[in-house]
């Protein structure tokens, strides 16, 4: 009996029931959904093929335009007031900089320096703009107006006589960006309404609070002009929580 028993062992090694290499011992494990390593590598590849070539074309695009490197200066021409100036700029010098710094003119004000007081305020052709928000280099060429260049001769234009006589002003700091503010809105409609003025005035802040004097100035402005006077009786809604906002600060 020891020896069939030893036998039937023995027969059971041949037959490679122990001997199985693991692979063959092993069940296949089973088969689970989802994005496999080849596959997910070849999406990858794909995906950064198409980024390269995209990289491309938009480098190939920007190589058209002009490149100003770090530190080259830019030749612009600048019509200020009427004056051609011609000038070397740094491509991240600010039109509020060059008019206050390299030309002189210094009734343009620098308040908050990033477009929202509008004490910067100047017209860039007959529209109002920030210029603390404008770079020298996007004026190239354009007509622009400062404080200074609304008097004729000696006498005061017309928004500035009319803020004047309306006393629309206090400390005075933010009062010839109001005045360029008023003078773009004028040259757009020359006889506005209550609302058009709130509207055209909104992005200039007076932190004393003189805004219904700057209403009634705004009027009195488009009177001079002669444009018809609006009925701004009692001054402008909002007087006392400040009517010419921006950004809900007064």
């Amino acid at each position: 009996m020891k020896d069939g028993t030893k036998d039937q062992r023995k027969d059971g090694r041949k037959d490679g029931t122990k001997n199985r290499a693991p692979e063959e011992r092993r069940s296949d494990p089973p088969q689970t959904a989802g994005v496999t390593r080849r596959g997910f590598l070849t999406s990858v590849g794909a995906g950064a093929m198409a980024v390269t070539a995209a990289g491309g074309l938009a480098t190939a695009e920007a190589s058209a335009a002009p490149v100003i490197e770090p530190g080259e200066m830019a030749k612009i021409t600048l019509t200020v007031n009427g004056r051609r100036h011609r000038l070397l700029v740094e491509p991240r010098w600010t039109l509020l900089f060059v008019l206050r710094e390299r030309l002189g003119l210094t009734g343009t004000k620098e308040g908050c320096a990033r477009g929202e007081c509008g004490a910067c305020t100047v017209l860039l052709g007959d529209e109002p703009r920030y210029a603390c928000l404008t770079l020298a280099v996007e004026a190239d060429g354009q007509a622009i107006t400062t404080v200074e260049g609304l008097l004729d001769g000696e006498e005061l234009g017309a928004v500035q006589q009319a803020f004047l006589e309306e006393d629309a002003y206090q400390c005075g700091y933010c009062t010839p960006g109001q005045i360029l503010a008023a003078e773009g809105l004028l040259r757009a409609t020359a006889s506005p309404s209550p609302a058009e003025i709130r509207v055209g005035m909104s992005g200039n802040l007076c932190r004393c609070g003189a805004y219904p004097h700057i209403a009634r100035a705004v009027e009195r402005a488009a009177e001079l002009k002669g444009g018809e006077r609006s009925d701004m009786s009692g001054g402008m809604p909002g007087d006392r929580a400040g009517g010419i906002q921006k950004g809900g600060r007064s």
